[in-house]
């Protein structure tokens, strides 16, 4: 009964004043035994303060309960809870359930939203959809068709829901939402597709649109001051990003939003990456591409551009840029400072100064980076914060319709979505990876609304000359630009990671091992075989007193798309079939959440 009258007095509180949204949120997260964000906390560190399983004893973990989704296909993020009870989503149909944890996982309530399948062949790289988000008694769910639909969290009734973007242009969503303060911010998917991609703020109690910044195009559609929104400490300047196009091709220039937000409530700033340019075909579209391929800062009261860094200037390789960023405080060079790091596509892990922008570590976090030599660090210099591309892995000088052959990482990245965590214990960051090469082939492509805009083949395999496998995860410094330690993995490590005050990090594999390891050594502690093959992000929570550890298995993603879809042309998947055809041996389809805890 607590839990329900917290969730009304939640409810009661921001129908005053709707601006104690941002309390609520903060306030359930600062819980450890719930989870109501999907990055755990709004800094996106993924670590919880429960200890209860700890680097002892967690080699006695069981498992406590399951539920089958009744939905195939990839299934990315995780469940959230809030009080006793539990919220679970799936793929497409975007189905979620209320579970009730104090009945042994009754059904509460059960939302389906009826959307049209012809959405399907429009996503990218599976029907996947990264999960909920809780604020002020509602859960919001933006669906793969782009509607967003706040529910109530104890009814399941639909609050108010706005369409956001249209799939016939090929505008879709994958994404999870950020709420924060009294507005729900949400992305877009489609840079295959050729779509002007953008970040939109709702407003939480009505569903209103308060504003919308795009990523490439005029300066008051980026919401962008050429003279107070800074790059690298410098103003960007009048038409920073049409002025990096030719012609109008920015109308159909991407830059996608489809990936995590984290933001900081003392700085009141929101952080996010945009994805790669259309089409993929570097030779269509001369210039930087601006602010394609970019970390955002943004207001969240009025979308208004602080600061932006582009890592990967008139993108060659497909490495989208919008995997989270991790917000923390630690000290470099003996100053404590905000910081916040991001572990890109293109195989390099960023560190910056999250107040000011200024870019204050890039390295490769997998050795086998080899489309760029280095990030050039050196601030007197024309190239400063730009990456130095090696000829020989280069598509656009290589040409059209030549196969540039043995580019470290693949365009899945050497992190794709799947999030990374932190401890503050250890002041190590935890990354799952790839460990993938490919060979690309642009080729010239027309635009056509609602079609692919890709122009290029791909074949994916692991890295040569290494361990053989096409995964890691590795314990990384984020100060000092280093790797601590690594694991192998058979496959890509497509799972989000949790690190916990127990000293130990979770993690899951594509073959369906949920895995243990000590967050000092890296270790393994622990692994349990799920049904499928896992690709969802591990959660933890506490219910009446014990520590339960829940995962979401159902293989499927851009790295299972081959198993997901039934695919079999090597080339398809945008070449990840061919690349992942031995997973089919290992693991299939499913839908399932396994929640573990110790004996009794």
């Amino acid at each position: 009964m607590r839990a329900v009258h917290l969730l009304a007095l939640g409810a009661g509180l921001v129908a005053s004043s709707p601006v104690l949204a941002n309390e609520d949120v903060l306030k359930r997260t600062a819980n450890p035994a719930e989870q109501v964000l999907q990055t755990v906390d709004y800094a996106n560190t993924r670590y919880s303060k429960l200890d209860q399983i700890n680097a002892s004893n967690v080699k006695q973990l069981q498992v406590a309960w399951t539920f089958s989704t009744g939905v195939l296909r990839g299934h990315e993020g995780s469940p959230l809870v809030v009080g006793n009870m539990m919220y679970v989503h799936t793929p497409f149909p975007n189905i979620v359930y209320a579970l009730d944890l104090d009945k042994d996982g009754v059904i509460v309530w059960k939302y389906e939203p009826k959307q049209d399948p012809s959405v399907i062949p429009v996503m990218c790289c599976d029907t996947v959809n990264r999960g909920l988000a809780y604020a002020d008694g509602a859960i919001i769910l933006h669906q793969a068709d782009t509607t967003v639909v706040s529910l109530d969290a104890k009814s399941g009734k639909v609050n108010w829901s706005v369409v956001n973007g249209d799939p016939k242009k090929g505008e879709t969503n994958t994404a999870t939402v950020l709420p924060v303060k009294d507005k729900i911010i949400v992305g877009i998917s489609g840079g295959e597709f050729g779509v002007q991609c953008h970040v939109t703020a709702y407003d939480a109690k009505s569903g209103k649109k308060v504003w919308r910044g795009y990523s490439v195009g005029t300066d008051d559609q980026l919401i962008m001051d050429p003279e107070k929104t800074t790059s690298l400490g410098k103003p960007v300047g009048k038409d920073s990003s049409i002025k990096t196009w030719e012609g109008d091709q920015w109308k159909t220039g991407g830059g996608c939003t489809w990936g995590w937000f984290s933001y900081d409530p003392k700085l009141d700033l929101m952080y996010y990456g945009s994805g790669n340019p259309s089409t993929w075909n570097p030779k269509q579209r001369p210039g930087d591409n601006k602010w394609s391929m970019t970390i955002w800062a943004r207001n969240p009261d009025t979308g208004m551009a602080k600061w932006v860094y582009q890592m990967t200037p008139h993108d060659e390789w497909d490495y989208d840029g919008i995997n989270e960023m991790i917000l923390t405080d630690q000290k470099v060079d003996g100053k404590e400072r905000p910081l916040l790091t991001h572990f890109d596509r293109n195989g390099f892990g960023y560190t910056l100064d999250r107040a000011t922008g200024e870019l204050l570590v890039a390295e490769k976090f997998d050795p086998v980076v080899n489309w760029a030599s280095k990030v050039d660090m050196d601030k007197g210099s024309k190239n400063y914060g730009r990456p130095l591309v090696q000829a020989k892995y280069s598509t656009e000088q290589n040409g059209e319709d030549t196969n540039s052959k043995g580019i470290c990482p693949a365009a899945l990245g050497t992190k794709d979505q799947q999030p990374a965590a932190f401890s503050p214990k250890t002041n190590l960051f935890y990354v799952p990876t790839n460990h993938v090469c490919m060979d690309y082939e642009p080729f010239r492509v027309s635009y056509t609304p609602g079609q692919p805009y890709v122009g290029a083949t791909l074949a994916m395999y692991p890295a040569p000359n290494s361990h053989g496998g096409m995964g890691n995860f590795i314990a990384w410094d984020g100060v000092g630009g280093k790797i601590k330690w690594s694991n192998a993995e058979q496959f890509s490590v497509w799972s989000g990671a949790l690190a916990t005050a127990g000293d130990v990090v979770f993690y899951g594999t594509l073959e369906g091992y949920l895995k243990a390891v000590d967050a000092k050594t890296g270790k393994e502690l622990y692994k349990f075989k799920t049904p499928s093959g896992i690709i969802g992000n591990v959660m933890t929570y506490q219910h009446k007193g014990k520590q339960f550890v829940g995962i979401l298995s159902g293989v499927g993603g851009w790295a299972g798309i081959g198993l997901a879809a039934g695919l079999t042309d090597p080339n398809a998947g945008l070449g990840a079939v061919g690349g992942y055809a031995a997973l089919s041996n290992y693991t299939n389809l499913g839908g399932q959440l396994t929640v573990f805890a110790l004996p009794n």
